[in-house]
């Protein structure tokens, strides 16, 4: 199986339009992970495209509605729904228990 050679190739930016280099590594790194397309954005507009949103996370204590125990959640709580600890939710995730107060 022939080797191929890889050469530094200009691109251009399709957000900013403005000339970037893709590598020869950066080529190569494509090749062995088996993608066949070019990038399309430099690495400023990639980098502002997949930045985090900028969104607080939001903490809330509850109460576990299975065992009483004092707990933290990463979201807002929403009336009639059930509140799990970390250990009781994974407990119920394993034997399949419903989330939803009846």
């Amino acid at each position: 199986m022939p080797t191929q050679e890889y050469r530094d190739k200009e691109l251009t930016c399709g957000d900013c339009q403005k000339a970037f280099v893709w590598t020869a590594s950066e080529q190569l790194f494509y090749a062995d992970r088996g993608f066949k397309n070019e990038p399309r954005r430099c690495r400023d507009c990639k980098s502002k495209k997949f930045a985090p949103t900028g969104r607080e996370r939001v903490s809330t204590e509850a109460v576990c509605s299975q065992c009483g125990k004092a707990t933290t959640v990463p979201f807002a709580p929403k009336p009639g729904r059930s509140i799990f600890c970390e250990t009781c939710f994974k407990e119920r995730r394993q034997i399949g228990g419903s989330y939803r107060t009846r």
